[in-house]
């Protein structure tokens, strides 16, 4: 079936070769930025709203899939537009690389990416439009809100709890039970030994609190981004 992906960098080449070997294909790119090239010389890209609103009456209605190719920390993003393209009529893809490992137990909401070599053990809950990126781990019992990232290489201990839209980096390390509130960066290679509160930018070994975030707006908000 055809899909689109929104976002036009590295994440949208990530994608498009995960559905390329579930018989799915990328049949166009949108992203807000006009200097930007398409990734796929193959694949147009198309610039925001209005260019998709173009598309969306070229193609007369025909049934598409679509996946947000947006990651960072940039949660909320992923999310708004999410809502946004539901409401003009089509469906979320799954994005499950063939290596990845989901135990049969966990949940894993709609729009989530887990990409390769990456595991999501027992009990796991993931909410919408979650990244589990290359070769990242999220144990047993983990609970992740909306709009997670974890990054490639993370390790989520067992029975960690991930706020709304937190960006777990590269290579960190989250010890068993600790609670990420919402809204937080985790730098990278950082070890996380004790809860931290929302809003927070932590890094280090043991991670310390190194400022705040500026507080996300309500998820119920809709958004160009």
């Amino acid at each position: 079936m055809d899909v689109i992906i929104w976002g036009a960098k590295g994440h949208a080449k990530v994608l498009t070769e995960l559905f390329s070997q579930t018989d799915r294909q990328v049949v166009a790119l949108f992203d807000n930025n006009p200097q930007l090239p398409s990734p796929l010389h193959h694949v147009p890209l198309h610039i925001g709203w209005d260019g998709f609103a173009s598309w969306t009456k070229a193609r007369q209605n025909t049934p598409c899939l679509f996946a947000i190719a947006i990651g960072g920390d940039r949660g909320l993003d992923r999310l708004q537009i999410a809502t946004r393209l539901q409401k003009a009529g089509l469906t979320i893809a799954d994005a499950i690389h063939p290596t990845a490992y989901i135990s049969p137990t966990s949940r894993v909401s709609p729009g989530c990416h887990v990409l390769a070599r990456a595991t999501v053990g027992v009990d796991v809950r993931l909410g919408d439009q979650c990244i589990v990126n290359t070769a990242a781990v999220v144990d047993h019992e983990c609970q992740l809100a909306r709009g997670v990232h974890i990054a490639p290489g993370a390790t989520l201990a067992g029975c960690v709890t991930v706020g709304e839209c937190s960006f777990i980096g590269t290579n960190a390390t989250v010890l068993p039970y600790v609670t990420i509130g919402r809204n937080v960066t985790v730098g990278a290679g950082a070890v996380v030994t004790k809860n931290v509160p929302d809003n927070s930018i932590v890094y280090g070994v043991p991670a310390q609190p190194h400022g705040l975030k500026t507080p996300l707006a309500s998820l119920g908000d809709s958004s160009d981004a």
